[in-house]
């Protein structure tokens, strides 16, 4: 037990409040903002494009805003990004719209983005080897937790008072964020001067183009998020057309969260049991790829709640494990402008599944959609086996 430990833990204790709630609210606006659309009389091209707009500005500027993560240090970022998830669902009221819907899901995908790279620096600046994974899967369940407690939430205030007081308690949720961050020490207060040779879009574009773990990451983020997308944005309209209850609406996005959030302490046995990392890059992604398809099938709710527990094992493994991957590969210098680009494609993902997909809803319908960005998910894989295959070339080339 060394002298830092006590900090250590106090940084990891407030880090993790912060991502239960900021992912709570995060995803509380997943339900509530499509069925605010609705109300509106929005299509669902409409809703697919309200929907992508969080993800727009972050799929710009997540590289310089790493930057600024490095500048000013976690601390400040994670106070600032609060209070903008804060601000978002009361602006929303306030102009009581569609400018409000799409003005709130601006701010709260900027904030979003930039505590995201903040918490996630602060976090991997802790520990390195397996402290980090072991830190890694703690990270990813505290999110798992929001993503399962924001939904079910956002389903039961709706259905007993109404969108728009839940949007008026969503806003004091990110407070609590707001003051954990005043309790961050040590390196968490300080920022750094980072070189742009180091920070800058054309540092990232030279670790895509050389380095496999940085490529292995972005690969698997960029699918598996795309798929989530599709199922996050979608299943909650699909369900409200055929008139599920918005109470079992909130309970099957959660169902996938809470999945995630039951074996993301179990990473490294999970990893162990699938093979080893590059088996369980592949199969997390097969898993995901294969429930998608068959929520598409079905409009039963238990199959439904079965292909959200498979996609919920899915992401489950490939998130943390993209998160691992990429902070292996890179230097302390290189993490912040590493993670923003990977919360970049993260974002580019975010913001095209229901953007293109909402269009595809509009001339196939639901089940085909689904089905179609299942089959999509599929190319990655394939992607990823030629990746494995190749740095096995160059790893036995070298030896």
């Amino acid at each position: 037990m060394t002298n830092r430990a006590p900090d250590t833990l106090k940084n990891l204790v407030c880090i993790f409040v912060g991502l239960v709630l900021s992912f709570m609210l995060q995803t509380m606006m997943l339900v509530a903002v499509p069925l605010w659309a609705i109300d509106l009389g929005a299509s669902a091209s409409a809703v697919g494009i309200i929907l992508s707009v969080p993800y727009l500005l972050p799929l710009i500027f997540a590289i310089p805003l790493g930057g600024l993560v490095t500048r000013f240090g976690s601390q400040k970022i994670v106070f600032l990004s609060s209070l903008g998830m804060a601000m978002s669902p009361w602006i929303i009221i306030l102009f009581n719209g569609y400018a409000g819907l799409v003005l709130g899901q601006l701010i709260v995908g900027v904030s979003h983005l930039l505590f995201m790279i903040a918490s996630q620096s602060a976090m991997a600046s802790l520990a390195q080897g397996r402290t980090l994974e072991k830190y890694v899967g703690w990270y990813t369940m505290c999110v798992s937790g929001g993503q399962l407690l924001g939904p079910l939430m956002a389903g039961w205030l709706i259905d007993h008072n109404g969108i728009g007081v839940t949007f008026g308690i969503m806003g004091f949720i990110p407070i609590i964020s707001l003051l954990s961050a005043l309790f961050l020490t040590g390196e968490m207060k300080q920022g750094k001067h980072v070189e742009k040779s180091l920070s800058g879009y054309q540092a990232q574009v030279r670790l895509l183009k050389t380095n496999f773990g940085v490529q292995t990451s972005m690969v698997l983020t960029i699918g598996v998020m795309f798929a989530l997308g599709a199922h996050a944005s979608f299943l909650p309209v699909y369900l409200g057309s055929i008139s599920m209850p918005a109470t079992q609406i909130g309970l099957l996005v959660s169902l996938r969260a809470f999945t995630a959030l039951l074996i993301r302490p179990f990473m490294p046995q999970l990893i162990s049991l699938f093979g080893g990392r590059s088996k369980a890059c592949i199969l997390s992604m097969v898993f995901v790829a294969l429930g998608l398809i068959w929520t598409g099938a079905t409009s039963d709710f238990f199959l439904l709640a079965f292909f959200a527990v498979l996609i919920g094992i899915g992401s489950g493994v490939s998130q943390p494990l993209s998160m691992v991957v990429l902070a292996e590969n890179v230097s302390a210098e290189q993490r912040p402008g590493a993670l923003g680009m990977r919360l970049m494609g993260n974002r580019a993902a975010l913001f095209l599944a229901p953007l293109l997909l909402g269009f595809l809803v509009e001339l196939a319908g639901f089940k085909i959609t689904f089905i179609i960005a299942g089959l999509l998910l599929s190319l990655f894989v394939f992607v990823l086996l030629r990746l494995s295959s190749e740095r096995k070339r160059v790893q036995i080339e070298k030896t």
